[in-house]
């Protein structure tokens, strides 16, 4: 096993040493990746709590977080640029010396009592070009044990990193040390108040205290994977995206990659794993959540990495209706359940899932729970997850860890709009498809602040992990087009599965019906479907897409595949109202107004 003592590279050694004097720990214990540290650690978290051994599936288990651990804080997560604008106004800022004099506060003695685990880890196939590495430092095994399923650990990273290897400095606490003869729990994590998510892009840094889920804590996902590659990307020339990658295989056997950007509950882990409906079609994953996007020099093609491992999906939901190879990927084995309901006989248990009624269950807050005499709330949280190694989808693509990547022909953005936007629309041009995206939207619902027909702007499914100013973003996204390498861009598309009739239905079946709206885009590829120009983009003809068989009315299919004129036009002021919001600064690109007002134009 490799100690501090071992290691070679002054940098590495001083930065650890730096916070093993900080944080005090009892211990430190470098990870190498191997299935036999996976397994102690899991043990170790069988006896103190923080796990429950299931039946089923194999090797897999249960944590259950504190209550007020539950989901990602936005409030509390934070860019540390130098400066403000740098942060833009989608992004919470602090003066890096303010947050760090902070950090040097709450991380003095953090780790008493407790073991600090360093874990090397690569984004990537660690044979990619494409590849980052980082190490984050941690004080819990919850965190080891999912960076192991989600990244790739392993002595060779942290060997070459100590042979000089650049890497990303992530250090995580859950904020709660133990004095001698301290009874700890079941999962640490400190208040709310002085939970902190902190990236400082210039310093190629991420430190994160106070909170042990999911993306507070993995720092390889959202903080690393987005915030800080964003950041990366845009000075290297590449893009880091919020996307599912899909391979899509035609009867013929030919080929093309799609990637998609879409909020959350807009089915962006099921279309990532759709089984189509369409005789002869194929679909296979090569990422469900991220991905890295960089042109390459053979053939001038976006070429794209998932940088993942493994998939952390939202569990509530999840079926064999809603996505079977999800199902049949966590049922595997090696599966990370947290915040769901424990079955009778050990396995587990969520809504809107394939089992309707569990009998007895205990719900995720550890209360006895049926579905006839409940405690008030859902047996599972509604973000619940299950974390499951990507290499047993049954649907995963031979090519998904490429070093090379796959080329990318088409790009969907979409929100969920129950009114206005079209089943599907082409745009007319890279930058009308870049204002698409800076404008992609969710209809908010009554309940929610705004009310009925406000709308929800999530650009490019990005607001929360754009690392820098979201214009200067959207300026990067244009930029792409005239990147030395470029020879062909990808198509963009706008997808809405969601429209709905006037008395509440669904126009569209959704799910593995999908697929025809990508065939229908595939062939648009190769400039063989029929479309329409029309005021917001390239719309299919009555008869483009592939309907046989479906149940939908031709009042439905006419409402799918025309443009609402006046919904249009009743929705520009919010456009404007956003852009204008971003645009603090003054650094919106030009291009994203002149699209704005040639739709205008356009609408009439």
């Amino acid at each position: 096993m490799t100690t501090l003592k071992d290691l070679k590279n002054a940098e590495l050694k001083s930065w650890l040493q730096g916070w093993v004097d900080l944080c005090k720990p009892t211990d430190v214990y470098i990870c190498n990746g191997s299935k036999e540290e996976y397994d102690s650690l899991c043990d170790l978290m069988v006896k103190t709590g923080t796990f429950i051994k299931l039946k089923t599936p194999a090797n897999s288990y249960l944590a259950r977080s504190d209550k007020s651990d539950v989901a990602r804080v936005e409030e509390r997560t934070f860019i540390c640029s130098k400066t403000e604008k740098d942060a833009g106004v989608t992004n919470h800022w602090k003066e890096p010396g303010e947050m760090m004099a902070e950090f040097n506060k709450v991380f003095d003695g953090a780790m008493q009592g407790r073991t600090m685990y360093v874990i090397p880890f690569s984004m990537g196939n660690p044979e990619s070009p494409l590849a980052k590495y980082g190490i984050e430092i941690t004080d819990s095994p919850y965190v080891v044990v999912n960076m192991e399923i989600m990244t790739r650990v392993s002595q060779v990273i942290l060997d070459r990193i100590d042979a000089g290897h650049e890497y990303v400095h992530a250090v995580h606490s859950n904020g709660a040390p133990l004095a001698d003869g301290q009874a700890d729990v079941p999962w640490p994590c400190a208040p709310v108040e002085k939970k902190y998510i902190s990236q400082f892009p210039e310093e190629r840094k991420i430190i994160s205290f106070g909170s042990g889920y999911g993306g507070n804590a993995l720092l390889g996902k959202k903080c690393f994977a987005l915030r800080i590659a964003t950041v990366l990307a845009r000075e290297e020339g590449w893009m880091a995206e919020h996307m599912l990658i899909l391979k899509l295989t035609s009867p013929e056997g030919e080929v093309k990659y799609v990637t998609g950007a879409f909020p959350s509950a807009c089915g962006k882990t099921n279309l990532a794993m759709l089984t189509p409906t369409i005789p002869g079609w194929k679909v296979e994953t090569v990422g469900d959540d991220i991905a890295w996007m960089r042109f390459n020099e053979k053939d001038g093609m976006l070429h794209a990495i998932n940088p993942e491992a493994g998939f952390f999906g939202v569990a509530p939901g999840t079926s064999m209706k809603s996505n079977p190879n999800a199902m049949k990927t966590i049922n595997g084995g090696n599966t990370i359940f947290t915040n769901v309901a424990l079955t009778e006989d050990y396995s587990y248990w969520w809504e809107d899932g394939d089992v309707k009624d569990p009998g007895n269950v205990v719900d995720w807050l550890r209360r006895p729970w049926n579905k006839a005499n409940n405690p008030a709330g859902p047996a599972a949280h509604k973000n619940s997850r299950f974390t499951t190694p990507a290499r047993q989808c049954p649907v995963i693509a031979p090519e998904w860890e490429d070093p090379e990547g796959v080329p990318i022909s088409a790009i969907l953005f979409g929100g969920r709009r129950k009114t206005v936007v079209p089943l599907v629309n082409e745009s007319l041009s890279w930058e009308h498809g870049v204002f698409m995206g800076a404008t992609m939207s969710s209809e908010m619902t009554a309940a929610t602040l705004g009310g009925a027909g406000q709308l929800r702007f999530d650009p490019m499914a990005m607001l929360p992990f754009i690392g820098y100013n979201a214009c200067d973003y959207f300026q990067h996204w244009l930029d792409m087009a005239k990147h030395r390498l470029c020879k062909k861009l990808p198509k963009i598309y706008y997808v809405n599965w969601f429209r709905r009739g006037e008395d509440g239905h669904f126009l569209w079946p959704g799910y593995g019906d999908n697929s025809r709206v990508l065939k229908w885009i595939f062939e648009r590829c190769d400039g063989k479907a029929a479309a329409n120009e029309t005021a917001i983009g390239n719309l299919p003809t009555e008869d483009a897409i592939d309907m046989s068989g479906l149940d939908v009315s031709a009042e439905d299919k006419k409402t799918l595949l025309s443009v609402d004129t006046e919904g249009w036009k009743a929705t520009l002021p919010q456009f404007k109202d956003w852009l204008d919001k971003l645009n603090k600064y003054g650094n919106m690109p030009k291009e994203i107004f002149a699209q704005f007002e040639e739709l205008k134009k356009r609408l009439g």
